[in-house]
């Protein structure tokens, strides 16, 4: 669209493009944008206190999802929550990024607790939906985590381990993290010959977004 309408520069960089560019379609974006429930414009234009109060309400979620004596169930009841805020608020996917939940999701991934491991990893997930996030994650230890999931997982939680790997996957550098990780990409093909039709499919994406780094 950007192109039909006679625009020669990146809409991104400004820079220019060449005379007759080659579009390649990004399959593994398309899928990304697939898998997230859009906001309805009336959703999208609450008010202003109504965003402030979720705001308020998620320091509580985190301060009792990385509480060393909170309950599973009430790191799960957290959780739950924390993904369908973080699902549509950019402002609060920074700020539990920022608090240290982090790590406390990838504690309740280690837990064994498939409930708590599939809410984790759906968090994860939609906090890897900043692009600020993606090396972030990588470097906290995310995909330690996810190749355990793609091997012992339910197939929900490999499912959405495998989409995580697609999203973390869109920063080029992480393509090579990725890829150079012992049995990431060998796990990921064992869950395109074995899994279900959802594992399959995105085990599938995510390798096709890791290919496109040529060394994997």
């Amino acid at each position: 669209q950007w192109i039909d309408s006679g625009n020669r520069t990146c809409p991104i960089t400004k820079l220019p493009l060449s005379e007759n560019p080659s579009l390649i379609p990004n399959h593994a974006l398309r899928s990304l944008i697939s898998n997230f429930a859009h906001v309805s414009p009336k959703e999208s234009s609450r008010p202003r206190t109504h965003q402030e109060h979720s705001h308020s309400q998620s320091q509580a979620l985190i301060s009792t999802l990385i509480s060393r004596s909170s309950s599973n169930a009430s790191k799960l009841e957290s959780l739950s929550r924390l993904v369908r805020l973080t699902k549509r608020d950019s402002l609060i996917r920074r700020k539990v990024t920022e608090s240290g939940a982090v790590r406390a999701a990838l504690d309740c991934v280690d837990s064994g607790n498939q409930v708590l491991q599939e809410k984790s990893l759906s968090l994860l997930l939609n906090l890897s939906l900043e692009d600020d996030n993606k090396v972030g994650l990588v470097a906290d230890g995310v995909i330690r985590r996810i190749v355990s999931v793609l091997r012992v997982g339910s197939p929900d939680c490999k499912a959405i381990a495998a989409t995580l790997l697609t999203s973390l996957a869109v920063v080029e550098v992480n393509k090579a993290t990725i890829g150079s990780y012992p049995d990431a990409i060998s796990a990921l093909v064992y869950l395109l010959r074995v899994g279900n039709d959802r594992e399959r499919k995105e085990s599938a994406t995510a390798l096709y977004a890791l290919c496109s780094f040529m060394d994997n």
